[in-house]
C-alpha cells in the first residue's frame, strides 16, 4: 500500500466526531448565480455549517488511474474500479496493485462524458460472480446512450463472459455529455439506474417526455424485465394513469450522477447537476415530475435563464435541497460504520468543484447542516463506505487515485 499519509488541518475542514455543533452561518460558498431566486421552504439551501475539531487524513493507496468512475468492493482485500476511458480493472487494498485491464467488455463510446461509467455487484455476486456496468454505447452515425449490461467475472479478475446488455437508453443522441448512469439495487433487488438528458438544448426538452429514456430514473429486474409496480408499466400497483414507458421511475431530471439507498427507508435518493447553480438532491417518488428543464435554480451557462427561468410550477417536485453555486455532485452514500463516531445516516457526497467532500446531517427528509471536507482532494467522482468501515474515494484526473480516508491519528 502506498504510504503517502496526507492531513488536511484548518478551520474548513474542522469536525465534531461526538457532540455535534453547528455555526449559525451557512458554508461559505460564494454569492448565488441567480440572487434574485428564493428556496421554497426554509432550509432548502445553505443549511447552517456545521462545525467542530477532528481532521481527516487521506491516504492514496492505488494511483495511475484515468477517470475513474465507479467502485465496487468484491471484498475486504480486492474492489473493482471503472476507467471512463473503457477500462475496468480490479484493485488489491493491500498493496494498491493494479490489474491488467479486464477482458470481454463491449465496445464503449469514450468521448467527452462518455465511457464506461459505473460498476456494481450483483446481489448475489457470491455465488453467481455477477456484476453490472454501465457505459456509453456508441449506436452509429457519431450517435450514443447510455447502455447497462452484466458479465460474470473470472476468478482470477482477468476477463468477464456471458457478457449481455440489459438496458438501453432510448433514443440515442448525437451528444458527448450527459449520461447519468448511476446504478443503485433496493432491497428487493430491484436496479434503478439515473440517465441524463443529454444537455443539448434539443434532448434536454424530451427529459418531460415520457416516451424517452432521457432525464429519467428507470427501475428494472436484474435480468432487465420490467417491475410489474413500475409507475406507467400499466400492472396492478402502477400509480400512474397517463402512458409512458414501463421502465420509468421518475422524469424530469437533468443529469443524476449520484444515487443511494437510504438504509432507515429503503427509499431512493438521488443527486444531480444542476446548470449555473441548481444542483439538486431529490428522493424520487414513483411517476412524479422534478421539473427540468422546465422549472430549475441556477441558470444556464451563458448566465440566460433556463426557460421562463421559474423555480416552481404546479405538478413539478422541488428538490428536498439545492446548492448555488455548485457542488458538481458525483455519487454519495449513507454512512454507516462507526470509525466516524456521531457520522451514522448522514450523507456523504463526492463533489467535482469545489472538489473533496460535502457532508449532510439530515432531519428526515430535510437537510440540517452542511460541511465541506478535504477540498485539496481536487475533484471526487465516487465516494463509498469499504467494509472497514473506512470512507473510499476516486480521484478525478489524468493520473486519478483510489483514496482511503480516516479520521485523523488512526
Amino acid at each position: 500500500m502506498l504510504r503517502n499519509l496526507v492531513t488536511f488541518p484548518g478551520a474548513a475542514l474542522l469536525l465534531s466526531l461526538g457532540g455535534e455543533a453547528f455555526a449559525a452561518e451557512p458554508v461559505r460558498s460564494g454569492p448565488p448565480n441567480a440572487p434574485e431566486q428564493t428556496p421554497a421552504f426554509d432550509g432548502q439551501t445553505r443549511a447552517p455549517a456545521l462545525d467542530g475539531d477532528v481532521t481527516l487524513t487521506a491516504t492514496p493507496v492505488a494511483e495511475g488511474l484515468a477517470h475513474p468512475w465507479g467502485l465496487a468492493f468484491v471484498d475486504n482485500d480486492m474492489a473493482l474500479v471503472t476507467e471512463r476511458a473503457g477500462r475496468l480493472r480490479a484493485v488489491d487494498l493491500q498493496t494498491g496493485t493494479l490489474s491488467a485491464p479486464i477482458e470481454g467488455l463491449p465496445e464503449i463510446d469514450a468521448r467527452g462524458q462518455g465511457g464506461l461509467l459505473d460498476v456494481v455487484l450483483d446481489p448475489d455476486f457470491s455465488s453467481n460472480r455477477r456484476i453490472y456496468f454501465s457505459y456509453a454505447e456508441p449506436r452509429g452515425d457519431g450517435e450514443n446512450g447510455t447502455s447497462v449490461a452484466r458479465g460474470v467475472l473470472s476468478q482470477d479478475h482477468a476477463r468477464l463472459s456471458d457478457v449481455e446488455v440489459i438496458f438501453r437508453q432510448t433514443p440515442a443522441w448525437n451528444s458527448t455529455k450527459h449520461f447519468g448512469a448511476t446504478l443503485t439495487w433496493d432491497d428487493q433487488n430491484r436496479l434503478y439506474v439515473t440517465l441524463g438528458e443529454r444537455s443539448l438544448p434539443e434532448p434536454r426538452q424530451l427529459a418531460q417526455d415520457l416516451d424517452t429514456h432521457l432525464g429519467k430514473v428507470v427501475r428494472i429486474h436484474a435480468d432487465g424485465s420490467i417491475p410489474d409496480d413500475n409507475p406507467f408499466a400499466g400492472g396492478q400497483n402502477g400509480s400512474v394513469e397517463k402512458g409512458g414507458l414501463p421502465e420509468i421511475w421518475s422524469y424530469g431530471h437533468r443529469n443524476v450522477q449520484g444515487a443511494a439507498l437510504n438504509p432507515a427507508s429503503g427509499e431512493l435518493w438521488t443527486i444531480e447537476h444542476g446548470p449555473r447553480g441548481g444542483d439538486e438532491l431529490n428522493v424520487p417518488e414513483a411517476g412524479h415530475n422534478y421539473g427540468w428543464p422546465v422549472i430549475t435554480y441556477g441558470e444556464d451557462y451563458s448566465g440566460a435563464p433556463i426557460g421562463e427561468g421559474v423555480t416552481a410550477r404546479e405538478g413539478m417536485e422541488q428538490p428536498i435541497y439545492y446548492w448555488d453555486p455548485v457542488i458538481a455532485p458525483g455519487d454519495m452514500t449513507f454512512y454507516q460504520g462507526d470509525r466516524f463516531p456521531g457520522w451514522e445516516g448522514d450523507l456523504i457526497i463526492a463533489s467535482l468543484s469545489p472538489g473533496g467532500l460535502v457532508r449532510l446531517t439530515l432531519d428526515s427528509k430535510r437537510v440540517s447542516g452542511e460541511q465541506r471536507l478535504l477540498e485539496k482532494l481536487g475533484r471526487v467522482r465516487d465516494v463509498e463506505e469499504g467494509p472497514d468501515g473506512a470512507l473510499w474515494v476516486l480521484t478525478d484526473s489524468s493520473n486519478g487515485a483510489l483514496v482511503r480516508i480516516t479520521p485523523n491519528g488512526e
